[in-house]
């Protein structure tokens, strides 16, 4: 298991423009040849957009894009003419595919924050797909066929035990409050990166919500 914490992130986006970026894997600027992927995730960037900021409308192609809301209210475009607004406990992808353009903003007067997820797909190619899926349940995981992997969501009461799925590639992100994982304790924005997961489980040290990635071999 290789933890990474949040303090190592990269810094990114435009502060001037209200805009605050922390990036887990190589990106941009940040180049680094050890820390380009695992698994299927080649990035995993949080964001937090001050009101009235966002990104303006930019291209993206053979990737898929799975969006978490953590607070706040993120407005989404794209050219494939769908227009959203993405609310907490929302799952929202975007199968970038061939190319496709988007834009993501905050309208509100509130502070926004959300963690996004970039797969590298199986396949490159095909033709954009875009989903939202709202209110997913901690029972409910979430698939992403086109990257052979799987979301899990866990909520933690102080205490409470979680299994965490066996997989050949898991990767874990604390979103909010303190876990233990495998005798490590991990807080928000931290995140563990661990191969041949079997028979684990995540604790709740305080009020937590976890991101589980599982997915195949790469």
């Amino acid at each position: 298991m290789d933890v990474r914490r949040a303090a190592e992130r990269y810094p990114g986006g435009d502060p001037e423009a209200g805009i605050d970026s922390r990036h887990a894997f190589s990106f941009g600027p940040h180049y680094d040849p050890d820390n380009l992927r695992f698994g299927a995730i080649i990035a995993c960037n949080e964001e937090r957009l001050a009101p009235g900021a966002g990104f303006d409308e930019h291209p993206h192609s053979h990737t898929e894009i799975v969006t978490w809301v953590v607070e706040g209210e993120l407005t989404h475009r794209d050219s494939t003419g769908h227009e959203t607004r993405v609310r907490p406990g929302d799952v929202q992808r975007l199968s970038s595919a061939a190319g496709v353009r988007h834009v993501e903003r905050n309208d509100t007067e509130v502070p926004l924050t959300f963690v996004q997820t970039w797969l590298a797909p199986l396949e490159p190619g095909g033709t954009p797909a875009y989903e939202i899926v709202p209110g997913i349940a901690d029972s409910t995981p979430y698939a992403v066929p086109g990257a052979a992997a799987m979301l899990h969501v866990r909520r933690l009461a102080p205490g409470e035990r979680t299994a965490v799925p066996d997989a050949a590639r898991l990767y874990a992100h604390v979103v909010r409050g303190e876990i233990r994982l495998a005798g490590r304790t991990l807080r928000a924005g931290d995140a563990a990166r661990i191969t041949d997961a079997r028979d684990l489980a995540a604790e709740g040290i305080t009020a937590a919500e976890l991101l589980l990635w599982e997915m195949a071999a790469a």
